[in-house]
């Protein structure tokens, strides 16, 4: 069995029509998370936060980077979240143990050169595979400088707490590292 066929069975056994009450798309509790793709946090960071299916809206991609301040995927989707559904917070979400802390470009260079990438395709649409990866050195400091970004974009309103913690991927608890209602930062007690 293939895995889309293994995903299609589970998918039968799972619908139940009318056992899923339609819920609005403008989330429950007015509030987005830019978080990580790691699987680590699935099932896990929403229960951790007390958060149920309608509540929030969530956007994820590799390290929670962003590596286009302002047309990147991720503004576009916060910006689409504040205007359209209702955002009025925000809440960064790095965690502990991140991969893209780890990564080394030229690692990922050579992978791709492997399977099949150009190089001269990589050297021309991403001459600088290292930013356009989001690799960072630190989750800590990785959460305030996108914290710093959100916080500076003209496109969004300062009335917007943004918030930025740190989540353990072992035991689910939450550390805040930047106070978006103050500003206040405690990455340094975080270390």
């Amino acid at each position: 069995m293939t895995l889309l066929e293994s995903v299609l069975e589970a998918n039968r056994g799972f619908v139940r029509p009318n056992a899923f009450p339609p819920l609005p798309k403008s989330p429950a509790r007015q509030f987005a998370i830019f978080t990580c793709m790691d699987t680590r946090l699935v099932d896990f960071l929403e229960p951790a936060m007390g958060i149920k299916r309608g509540e929030a809206k969530v956007i994820k991609n590799a390290g929670n980077t962003i590596v286009d301040p302002m047309g990147g995927a991720v503004i576009r989707s916060l910006v689409a979240g504040i205007f359209m559904l209702g955002v009025e917070e925000v809440f960064v979400i790095g965690h502990r143990d991140c991969g893209m802390a780890e990564i080394d470009a030229e690692s990922v260079k050579s992978a791709m050169i492997r399977r099949g990438i150009s190089p001269d395709v990589i050297d021309i649409h991403v001459p600088d595979l290292k930013q356009w990866l989001g690799i960072f050195s630190h989750p800590i400091e990785n959460v305030e400088r996108v914290v710093k970004i959100l916080r500076h974009n003209p496109l969004i309103p300062r009335d917007v707490p943004i918030h930025g913690l740190l989540f353990c991927p072992n035991d689910g608890h939450l550390d805040v590292v930047v106070n978006g209602y103050t500003g206040e930062s405690f990455a340094a007690t975080l270390e």
